[in-house]
């Protein structure tokens, strides 16, 4: 039997489902296009993490960033003006296009809010 404590509100802590849409910038033109993401839950962003960490001989590590952010962002991209946000769309994009979606993607490590990683874009 699960014990519910009076005064503590879990809904204030799961995520709601409700996708956003997004205004990205592309900096060296000022070109901006919408996109639409999906909240990363918290533990899908420690799956992606986990996924990334490669360990090594003697139990050092190494995390592959280029990895995290482009499954961060076939994950969160649910509509783009591309279309489905594919790998071989994230290889054939250039360092502009790359660059404003990496801005969507929530930092790997650190203490930030998942949340407000994303928020630092520009909503619509």
């Amino acid at each position: 039997m699960v014990k519910k404590s009076s005064g503590f509100d879990v809904s204030k802590y799961q995520l709601q489902g409700q996708n956003r849409t997004m205004t990205a910038k592309i900096e060296d033109t000022g070109e901006e296009f919408d996109v639409t993401v999906k909240q990363l839950s918290w533990s899908k962003r420690n799956q992606l993490i986990s996924k990334c960490l490669e360990w090594g001989q003697g139990g050092t590590t190494s995390f592959n960033g280029d990895m995290y952010v482009r499954e961060c962002l076939k994950e969160m991209i649910v509509e783009a003006p591309w279309g489905r946000t594919t790998e071989a769309f994230l290889v054939s994009i250039d360092e502009r296009l790359g660059g404003a979606l990496e801005a969507l993607v929530p930092k790997a490590f650190g203490t930030e809010d998942i949340a407000k990683d994303a928020d630092e874009v520009k909503k619509e």
